[in-house]
């Protein structure tokens, strides 16, 4: 979007009838403006329109940010400091997130703190059987399992719901986070869980997830999960994090039910993507993984 005054970006609603809370962009309006005062690493915000007369539905303004965005979790054509020092720039964007006090940015009222792992386990268990296909072992002892193995609650710090590498945009030639993009599940949770999804790729092979398992870690220049852990512990002012198998099980059957969901739409001839059959096969080898992991927790 171009204008006299220079480069923007417009985020709307799609067209056409929603369900009540999808593409929820007036929250993402909202919490992009009250990160602005904050460290966090977040496109400004202009303005938002809920009326849909202008273009046909809803929409904000934020800036357009020229940068790098990484697709390809493996960094090819970076060498391996440079790649070490993106993967540490992701690290303190996660982090630096986690720092803030949602009360302390006017956002209390930003979803419920409470009881919230117990709450997405349900949420995910249902939208998993709404569109269960073949049976599948994996996801049924995952959904057994985890209602009774919910760690003490933390905490509710500002939960996004999506933090992977391509959701990030960096400096065109620094190793640093300018923005962190897609809050579209932007809510307050469990700052464990939301930095467990997005440290889950070490558990996941290239073929899957764009996971790193498997790959020679010191070559590459990538840290190792337990180093990439411990950095972000110091950084939150953590000795460690409890559960952690817990939550990498919670981060992957996440994943599974939302990729149940594509699968689903493929089948039902309305999703949004042509791959939409090949994403969702992947469903049943993470949902192995996701139970390898709660067993060892066990």
């Amino acid at each position: 979007m171009c204008a006299p005054s220079g480069d923007y970006v417009l985020r709307r609603k799609p067209f056409g009838t929603l369900l009540p809370k999808a593409h929820a962009i007036e929250r993402e309006f909202r919490v992009l403006g009250a990160l602005a005062a904050t460290d966090v690493p977040v496109p400004r915000v202009h303005a938002y329109c809920e009326d849909s007369g202008p273009i046909g539905s809803p929409f904000y303004v934020m800036e357009y940010m020229p940068g790098r965005i990484f697709y390809d979790q493996t960094l090819p054509g970076l060498s391996a400091s440079e790649r070490a020092a993106i993967f540490d720039g992701m690290n303190e964007a996660v982090a630096r997130l986690h720092r803030v006090d949602p009360v302390a940015v006017g956002l209390s009222d930003y979803g419920r703190p409470d009881n919230f792992l117990p709450r997405q386990i349900a949420l995910w268990t249902r939208q998993y059987r709404a569109s269960e296909g073949a049976p599948n072992d994996a996801m049924n002892r995952l959904i057994d399992w985890l209602p009774s193995h919910v760690p003490a609650e933390q905490p509710a710090r500002i939960f996004h719901g999506d933090l992977r590498l391509d959701n990030m945009i960096f400096h065109p030639s620094k190793p640093e986070v300018l923005g962190i993009l897609d809050w579209e599940l932007s809510t307050l949770g469990d700052p464990v869980a939301d930095f467990a999804y997005n440290a889950m790729l070490w558990r996941v092979g290239p073929d899957l997830f764009r996971g790193l398992a498997g790959l020679d870690f010191a070559s590459l220049g990538i840290p190792d999960e337990g180093q990439y852990v411990q950095r972000y512990c110091e950084r939150v002012g953590r000795r460690s994090l409890p559960a952690w198998n817990f939550y990498l099980a919670f981060g992957l059957f996440r994943v599974v039910a939302i990729l149940q969901g594509v699968w689903r739409r493929g089948v039902d001839g309305n999703a949004a993507s042509e791959d939409a059959l090949e994403v969702g096969a992947r469903a049943a080898p993470l949902a192995v993984i996701a139970w390898n992991i709660a067993e060892g927790a066990a």
